[in-house]
């Protein structure tokens, strides 16, 4: 018989721990998922970003930032590759993950100390749903453990926004984060300030446009568009602005291509609507239309790390 546990119920069977924070996106069209696991301190996300590397399952990479991990992962099954060190060192990692309606479950394995993480810590955070221990469950000391830990199912909203100022005043990259820290619909995750082709005839000062992203329930997602709607066009100084949205964990290769090449490119609006349209993007004029380019580049470089901030003579 399985053991069913809400958040409350595993702080008060283990006393408090130090997940601040556990959420899954699913992207089901690429068959991809993105966890986001926050820690009270850098040192266990350390330990546990190696051993999962290690242990592989369906995480396919790890990126480490500050006291957060973000990991890549694929929907399915896959085992699990301990390897001969996990006897002296204790393991961790994800067999499964799965999307069951509007929730996501992973299935969760960890041997000695790293068995606590996914018993006690991560099960305890406030984002999860609930987390299922099989009858036989011990932790800690020589033990191996394996729960399953569920969460809501949730996606990725990227906003991207251009031309919100003027030569007199404003600026995109502050209505971008404006909007980031005071949206209450979903979670804020990253901001991006684009840099894009600094000859462009119609640019303020700057020419940078800049785009936000949100980890969201399926439902939520005409609510939060509509509440970024209306906080641009309020933040705006601009007859111009344009807001763009993407859903989903990967951007199109083809995008990319054309969010690049805007930083050395001249392109037309009519170009940036067609790019658009061919990789899933949607084009809503807040003010004006001006800033279609800009907006739609944002969201071809989101992923772009640094390269998003700079030209193509920054990289060479």
């Amino acid at each position: 018989m399985v053991q069913v546990l809400r958040p409350d119920e595993v702080r008060e069977k283990y006393g408090p721990m130090f997940c601040r924070g556990f959420f899954t996106m699913v992207d089901e069209k690429a068959g991809v998922a993105q966890i986001v696991e926050r820690c009270t301190a850098r040192g266990p996300v350390e330990w546990d970003t190696v051993n999962r590397r290690r242990t592989k399952g369906v995480i396919t990479d790890i990126v480490l930032k500050s006291d957060t991990m973000v990991m890549d992962a694929v929907i399915g099954d896959s085992e699990l590759n301990f390897g001969p060190v996990s006897v002296d060192m204790g393991a961790q990692g994800i067999k499964a993950l799965k999307v069951e309606g509007d929730e996501v479950r992973t299935t969760w394995f960890g041997i000695a100390g790293a068995s606590v993480g996914i018993g006690a810590c991560i099960p305890q955070c406030q984002d999860v749903i609930r987390t299922e221990y099989p009858d036989d469950f011990k932790m800690g000391g020589a033990h191996s453990a394996t729960v399953d830990i569920i969460t809501p199912k949730m996606v990725r909203v990227v906003i991207g926004i251009d031309d919100t100022d003027t030569k007199e005043k404003g600026a995109s990259w502050v209505t971008s984060m404006r909007l980031g820290t005071q949206c209450p619909i979903g979670r804020f995750l990253e901001h991006r300030i684009i840099q894009l082709n600094p000859k462009a005839p119609n640019k303020t000062t700057n020419c940078c446009s800049t785009a936000v992203s949100f980890a969201v329930r399926e439902e939520d997602i005409p609510a939060l568009i509509e509440y970024a709607v209306e906080f641009v066009r309020n933040d705006s100084y601009s007859d111009d602005t344009v807001m763009t949205v993407y859903q989903g964990l990967r951007i199109p290769d083809a995008l990319q291509e054309f969010g690049w090449s805007c930083k050395s490119v001249l392109y037309t609006p009519e170009d940036a609507i067609a790019a658009a349209e061919a990789n899933g993007v949607q084009i809503i004029s807040v003010t004006g239309m001006k800033g279609v380019i800009g907006a739609v580049a944002a969201i071809g470089c989101f992923d772009l790390g640094e390269k998003a901030a700079g030209i193509p003579e920054d990289f060479e």
